[in-house]
């Protein structure tokens, strides 16, 4: 997800400042990543140069008080945005993977390294499924997204643990 797309969607509900973009996109997408202020304003920047934003005028407010409109460019922006699918990402080339090849490489125990990584992914399986279970509905979605994703990672894990024998040979041959 772009940033400058999830501000022009959340434009797309009415006009407002940079502070209120900024605390709307917290509560939806940011809890394990609040936009910096700094970061929303140069979006917000970079929209208005690009001509998906407007600036509205408030009457009586200072020049620091800006109030930012989506435009139709803007809007047909994200109706695209929303209608191009993701690419999905197959990891084929992994950290975890090139760490295995090089413990193997590299006389390090790559059994170890498997059973430490598992116990950190049972780990964080833990806390998010404590975060899922007392979270709303938005928690919960996030949550079993990043569950599914772990759960594929240990499953892979078992399965190289099962092959470990067989990558050495292969990586030493």
């Amino acid at each position: 997800m772009t940033v400058g797309h999830a501000l022009l969607g959340l434009l797309e509900g009415g006009p407002a400042h940079g502070y209120d973009l900024k605390r709307s996109y917290d509560e939806r997408f940011g809890h394990d990543r609040p936009l910096h202020y700094g970061q929303v304003y140069s979006t917000l920047a970079r929209l208005l140069k690009n001509g998906l934003v407007e600036v509205e005028a408030e009457p009586g407010a200072g020049p620091e008080r800006k109030r930012y409109a989506i435009t139709e460019a803007g809007v047909s922006d994200v109706a695209a945005w929303l209608a191009q699918p993701e690419k999905p990402e197959p990891y084929l080339q992994s950290t975890l993977y090139t760490k295995v090849v090089l413990a193997l490489l590299t006389g390090h125990d790559a059994d170890d390294l498997l059973d430490t990584q598992r116990a950190e992914h049972l780990r964080l399986m833990r806390d998010l499924t404590r975060r899922r279970d007392s979270g709303d509905l938005a928690d919960q979605l996030i949550c079993d997204h990043a569950l599914f994703h772990l759960e594929a990672d240990l499953r892979w894990l078992e399965v190289t643990a099962a092959r470990v024998n067989q990558l050495a040979a292969h990586v030493r041959a």
